[in-house]
């Protein structure tokens, strides 16, 4: 099964950071959280990896609906939008909607989940 919705950049990591924020933006998410994986592991472990960046980008009106749906699914928001370096490219990765009903198997969730689908799916593809 496959979990993510990925796009592979030919731009320098902060570019497509930048270019990630404004398509989540211009498609009706915020970015609620940010982790910076490669600052974390080097200060609290000394390794030193590849960019690492997972943002927690929300759509409040979703959230509502999945919310209402199953107050459980707050375990799987906000939708996680991974940016990284592989390579001389930069991947953006983001978490496929699609799993909240997998793991759930709540019908209520498909709607809910068709239209994230759709909205991250004109998110990354506008990156391209």
């Amino acid at each position: 099964m496959s979990y993510a919705r990925s796009v592979r950049l030919d731009a320098d990591f902060d570019t497509a950071v930048t270019a990630v924020r404004q398509a989540l933006a211009e498609h009706g998410f915020g970015v609620l959280t940010e982790i910076d994986v490669k600052a974390t592991l080097q200060a609290k472990l000394g390794h030193d990896m590849e960019d690492y960046l997972i943002l927690g980008a929300c759509n409040p009106a979703l959230a509502r609906r999945a919310l209402e749906a199953d107050r459980s699914i707050g375990l799987l928001l906000p939708c996680n939008v991974v940016v990284r370096r592989d390579g001389d490219r930069t991947v953006v990765q983001a978490l496929d909607p699609d799993t909240m009903v997998t793991l759930t198997g709540l019908p209520g969730l498909r709607p809910v989940a068709a239209d994230a689908t759709a909205r991250l799916d004109a998110a990354l593809a506008s990156l391209t």
